[in-house]
């Protein structure tokens, strides 16, 4: 499979490339910034960088009737905007977290935190300090699965990948579900998922949850 990948030199994009290389899958469009280089037509478009970067990202999708996955971070309600329009055009998969545990975990969080309701609740998130948005995008999904005002804690220090933890407590009681991430792996290899299930599929917007459950 012929790729293409927005953000190939940053620290995902990196993990990524060595992933998809194990299957032997080519590189043959690669941007950052204003570098680019195309050597044919990529099967799927991969966008792990900015949000400045979307408009070329989305120029690229039209252009090559590329099928997009997407899991920059930061992104406004106009940019949302932007990605649903395309995929009117090409099928997309969005997601803050393409790691499979933290999938499974938004679908646990999504069954039972209504069962406790009338308990405390409160997120910590730990990331790497180059990561510049805070709170992590996927703090934001593990708290609308709780759909509730949960406060969420940010610490930024050292290499962390990310580490991901909900407290659930009463007056006898403390109950939590984490997640951790131990390399870029557990993200690249949900991409490689994603991106493989998607080359197929009908113009629309698709979560990575739909890509886990069918």
């Amino acid at each position: 499979m012929d790729f293409g990948l927005v953000g190939f030199s940053g620290k995902m994009g990196k993990v990524i490339n060595e992933t998809f290389a194990e299957r032997d899958y080519r590189m043959v469009l690669k941007v950052d910034g204003s570098t680019r280089s195309v050597d044919g037509i990529p099967k799927v478009i991969i966008d792990f960088s900015r949000p400045e970067a979307l408009p070329q990202t989305i120029d690229l999708c039209v252009r090559y009737s590329s099928p997009l996955v997407i899991g920059t971070t930061g992104l406004d309600e106009d940019e949302f905007k932007k990605l649903k329009e395309l995929s009117k055009v090409v099928p997309i998969v969005q997601s803050y977290n393409f790691s499979i545990g933290i999938t499974l975990m938004i679908k646990m969080l999504e069954e039972f935190s209504s069962k406790l309701s009338d308990w405390d609740v409160e997120i910590v998130e730990t990331h790497h300090v180059h990561k510049k948005d805070s709170p992590s995008g996927t703090a934001i999904m593990l708290r609308n699965a709780i759909k509730n005002d949960v406060k969420i804690h940010s610490i930024r220090i050292g290499g962390i990948p990310g580490d991901h933890a909900v407290i659930f407590a009463n007056d006898g009681e403390v109950f939590e579900i984490s997640h951790r991430a131990i390399s870029r792996r557990a993200f690249s290899l949900g991409v490689l998922r994603a991106s493989e299930w998607i080359i197929d599929k009908k113009p629309d917007f698709y979560k990575f949850s739909d890509v886990i459950y069918g």
